[in-house]
């Protein structure tokens, strides 16, 4: 496998919708591009459509964080950075990070835990040896490259300052 680390594989532009009265993109619209990102990342690593057709099998996002970086207003193009951060039959951790297409910075990040669902019992089960084996051949590339520094944060305050 030789395809770029991270992978790039959605673009979006910013919604007159999706602005709220600050003027800027309102939170509940970064989980909806962060999700169309991991509907991009599913379809690259064959749990599209056709998959779900064929296997019964989808994801269901079990744990999900977002870090506000910087604003991103009307207009603006982004672009969406793709991570396998960890895997193993059954679940995958991935992240994801928002940029500003244009000017570069990043505005936002996304991590996730998935697990690989049947649907027809709705119950956690493996998915097949062909996403698996895509996942490693992925997964090797990724451990490649140094994490984000937001991959594994949590949400807390720093303790109060002594004086």
């Amino acid at each position: 496998m030789s395809e770029p680390a991270p992978l790039v594989l959605h673009r979006e532009t910013v919604r007159p919708e999706w602005i709220d009265y600050n003027g800027h993109m309102n939170v509940a619209y970064y989980v909806l591009v962060f999700d169309r990102a991991c509907d991009a990342f599913l379809d690259h690593i064959g749990m599209d459509e056709a998959y779900r057709a064929r296997t019964g099998g989808t994801t269901f996002a079990v744990e999900c964080h977002i870090t506000y970086q910087r604003e991103v207003e009307l207009g603006d193009p982004l672009r969406f950075a793709s991570w396998l951060i960890a895997h193993d039959e059954k679940r995958f951790h991935h992240f994801h990070q928002m940029f500003h297409a244009e000017e570069g910075f990043l505005a936002a990040t996304s991590e996730w835990l998935s697990l690989h669902v049947d649907l027809a019992t709705r119950r956690v089960a493996a998915m097949t040896p062909q996403v698996h084996a895509r996942l490693a051949e992925m997964q090797a590339l990724h451990d490649a490259l140094p994490r984000p520094p937001e991959v594994g944060r949590v949400v807390g305050m720093p303790p109060p300052r002594q004086s």
